[in-house]
């Protein structure tokens, strides 16, 4: 199926201007206005406000099915190092993560699918603000995304370096694993470093800490179980010669069954509780819940697999892939509504530079192939009747 020459250059030219002028999380306000200028254009309801600058176009092509496509828009608080034409011109935020492509491809699928009406039913096209660590999805469906536009089915695609141009990977069940994040404060006695035994010194403990929370996957849970525990940050401490008072860690947990993230959590309280008492040194947690796992329902990824060997032959799709152990907030859509997400290969003929990365560039060979996609996508779930 080839696409209009017009809408191809459009859609290019929105994802360079996208990435010339990336927004972070909540701040997508030139992004929603772009969306929603071309979705008015191209005759779609189009609806404001929720979660503060998502955006969503309504396509309604008689009675049927209703579906929604989601795209995320916000970018990272990353300086831009490659040096393409379209740079990013925010100092400090740039995409590096492809959210100007994924926009750029739903617009432009949006357009094709108002022009074409190759389908029976609607179709709820998803822009969605603050993708990266801030929930935005979250907060669609917590300010009535699905009440007020019910939806039988949602899905959602990503650019993927590690995978070439033309290939396509989807599971039944999880593709991405949770995210939950953790603040651990020790408190101890501060003393001269000289004269230890007359304190009781927190970064000790804090030390075995970050040891004992890494025996949690290798010998607290199966091998067979999916848990990542990363302590990435630690703060104490002013002068050299001063054992401090309290040292405070910091760090993620990322899982890809429910059941091992709570455990999980509870090993991780045992261990903040009772391994400081021998120093004595007290511990205490602070947990900030965040993303559930990506799992896919199990009709929706078939729907995604039968059109990608549709479009892009059999040899090109990857069923049963290993998830990734990085996050992603549509879970909390998936949540609450049927659907599947997905990921569309990224390396050209050079591999891409790794998504969060300063030198990263969104793939434009990506575009034709996501238009073409989520067109095929709609037409095969939305079967027109006369068919």
């Amino acid at each position: 199926m080839s696409l209009p020459a017009v809408l191809l250059e459009n859609a290019l030219n929105w994802r360079r201007q996208l990435h010339q002028h990336p927004e972070l999380g909540y701040h997508e306000q030139h992004t929603s206005d772009l969306v929603a200028k071309v979705l008015t254009e191209a005759g779609l309801q189009v609806f404001r406000g929720l979660a503060g600058t998502g955006v969503i176009g309504t396509l309604e092509n008689g009675p049927g099915p209703v579906i929604g496509l989601r795209a995320d828009m916000d970018a990272l608080p990353i300086t831009e190092k490659g040096t393409p034409q379209w740079k990013s011109t925010q100092p400090g935020v740039m995409h590096a993560c492809g959210h100007d492509g994924h926009t750029a491809i739903l617009l432009a699928a949006a357009c094709q699918l108002a022009a074409t009406r190759n389908f029976q039913g609607t179709v709820h096209f998803l822009f969605q603000p603050a993708e990266e660590n801030l929930g935005g999805a979250r907060k669609m469906v917590e300010e009535g995304l699905f009440t007020r536009f019910p939806m039988d089915a949602v899905y959602a695609m990503h650019n993927w370096p590690g995978l070439p141009v033309g290939s396509l990977a989807v599971n039944p069940g999880a593709m991405m694993a949770s995210l939950d994040s953790f603040e651990i404060t020790l408190n101890g006695k501060s003393c001269h470093a000289a004269m230890p035994e007359s304190g009781a010194d927190p970064m000790v403990v804090a030390a075995e800490l970050i040891l004992a929370l890494q025996t949690i996957p290798s010998r607290r849970l199966s091998p067979l179980a999916s848990a990542v525990v990363s302590v990435t940050q630690i703060h104490g401490g002013e002068a050299i010669n001063v054992i401090p008072e309290q040292i405070v860690l910091r760090g993620t947990v990322r899982c890809l069954q429910t059941d091992v993230r709570n455990r999980v959590r509870g090993l991780i309280e045992d261990f903040v509780t009772t391994l400081p008492r021998p120093f004595g040194v007290s511990g205490e947690i602070h947990w900030y819940p965040g993303y559930p796992v990506t799992a896919n329902h199990a009709a929706p990824a078939e729907q995604v697999r039968d059109v990608a060997n549709r479009v892009l032959g059999e040899s090109q799709v990857h069923w049963q892939v290993n998830p990734s152990m990085a996050s992603e907030d549509f879970a909390c859509m998936l949540e609450d509504c049927p659907g599947a997400y997905f990921w569309l290969g990224a390396d050209g003929a050079e591999p891409s530079a790794p998504l969060h990365n300063a030198h990263y560039d969104f793939n434009d060979d990506l575009l034709p192939i996501g238009i073409t996609f989520w067109q095929q996508l709609v037409e095969s779930v939305l079967v027109k009747s006369c068919r």
